[in-house]
Parts: C-alpha cells; structure tokens; sequence
C-alpha cells in the first residue's frame, strides 16, 4: 500500500532519530563515511520500516526478502536502521569500530546479526543480488532482493555485467537503488567519470528507470510500490539525494565524504538535524 500521511510523519521521526544517531556513531567510532551515510538513510528508512518483509526475532527466517548495502562505507547509517529496526540493542553501537565490535566501517555478514550481505570492494552488491533473485526465481520464491549501490561505484564494470544478467533472466525479485548524490570521495561523478544519460544507460540494458526525491517518502514509496509489482522487466530506482543530507555544513561538501568530529561539531550538526525536522 502507498504511504499515507501518518506513515510518513512516523517514517519523517524515525529518519530524524537516525540522523541523529549517525552523529553519535562518528563520534563513539572517532570518524566515518557520514556523508553518504546520511544521503542514503530516508531511503533504508523506507525499505525497513515500511517494505521489506523481515523478522528481528528471527534474523535467518527463509521467507525474508534480502538486503545488500553495495556502498558498505554506509554502514553508519546501515548499522543504526538494523538495530533501531530490533536486531540488536542501540547500547552497542558504542563500540561501533573498536577493537573486537561486530560493527566495522563497512557490515560483515558473519557478524551482523540481520546483514545478509559482507560488503566494502564496490561493484560487488549487484553481482551478489544476481545471484540470490535467481536463486529465487528457480526456486519459485516470492523473496525480493534489493541492492542499494552508491553512484560512484556504477563505474564499475561488474555493477553492468550484473546489470545485463538481471535483466536477460527477468528478474523482476532483484530491485537495485542507486543513491545518486552526484559526489564520489574527492570530485563529482560526472568528473571522475561522467555516468550521464545515466537514466538511458539502465533504459538501455533493459531496466524501467525510476528517477525519484530520494528524500521524499511518497516517492521513495511510489517507486518501490511500482518495483515490487514489476512483472515484464526489472525496475531500477535512481534516488536523487544530497551527501550529507540534514548537517546544513555537510550537505554536498567532499570534505565529509569521511569526516570525525569533536563535541563542538557534533552539537552543531545534531542542531541542524533538529531544526531540518523541527514539525517532528
């Protein structure tokens, strides 16, 4: 079902915990990819809080549609959604990158209690979501599996290899994300290596290209309704995001690609993440 009005005021207050929550995990960690971690978290809000079919008290239940962070330097903001979302007490993400924690800069499934995926080489998460939506489809499983990417990494020759496999077993179970905040870690994406027409890029491998807000619940939900009803081809969603998103001094700055902060900067960013929701 569509998200309503009271569904997003709750997904909108969720989303603001988190953010703020992503502050403290660069503080208790000494540092983290906060930018990216902040651009993709309406999107993971949405799909654990609203759409993936789950259960925390039981994190190897079979019938569970799969989740891969590709960008596994999100896991600031991927680690938090899983432990908000039941998998595990927020008190541990104080250990978040010390030394013998579950919880590294980027999500080993070994360790992870809900992570189905190990990430942190980029161009691997598609491949891996190949794999398991044809499992499915030979199975003949209803489970969807959904691959958030970060945009820099569709440089990659693997993301389009995978691309053009999902698309040859119509794999409609397999619903890639990519966050496209337009920054890779020192320059734009269209600097490093121009991913535009990217929409007719996807078009052209045989994908329904969705190009959302993808920091607006309605249309994150839109367009996830419109993936998990895919039936003729696969849909890709191309959620057009701010790095950084909620920290007014972060927002589209490569210099918090990575980033540690002080007391000082840590209040100053929680300010501008409680004015942003300040109706919440």
């Amino acid at each position: 079902m569509p998200i309503t009005q009271e569904e997003n005021k709750e997904l909108r207050r969720i989303a603001k915990e988190l953010r703020l929550t992503v502050i403290d995990v660069m503080a208790w960690a000494g540092g983290a990819h906060v930018g990216g971690s902040l651009s993709c978290l309406d999107v993971l809000t949405a799909l654990y809080f609203k759409y993936l079919k789950l259960d925390p008290a039981n994190p190897g239940w079979e019938e569970r549609d799969r989740f891969i962070l590709s960008k596994g330097h999100a896991a600031a903001s991927y680690i938090p959604v899983l432990s908000k979302r039941g998998y595990f007490p927020q008190e541990e993400l104080k250990t978040f990158n010390h030394f013998g924690s579950p919880f590294a800069m980027h999500p080993d499934c070994n360790k992870v209690i809900g992570c189905d995926a190990s990430a942190g080489s980029l161009g691997h998460g598609l491949p891996m979501a190949f794999g398991m939506g044809l499992g499915f489809q030979y199975q003949n499983r209803p489970n969807k599996v959904v691959c958030l990417m970060g945009d820099g990494e569709c440089c990659e020759g693997s993301i389009w290899e995978a691309a053009m496999a999902i698309a040859h077993y119509k794999l409609t179970n397999v619903i890639p994300i990519v966050d496209r905040n337009m920054l890779m870690i020192d320059a734009t994406t269209e600097e490093e290596i121009g991913l535009e027409p990217f929409a007719d890029k996807w078009r052209a491998f045989g994908f329904e290209p969705l190009e959302i807000d993808g920091h607006d619940f309605f249309e994150i939900g839109q367009a996830l309704e419109t993936a998990w009803a895919a039936t003729e081809k696969p849909v890709v969603i191309i959620a057009k995001t701010v790095k950084g998103k909620g920290v007014d001094f972060m927002e589209n700055q490569l210099a918090y690609h990575y980033a540690a902060g002080d007391s000082t900067m840590c209040e100053k960013a929680k300010a501008s993440i409680e004015a942003m929701y300040k109706e919440v």
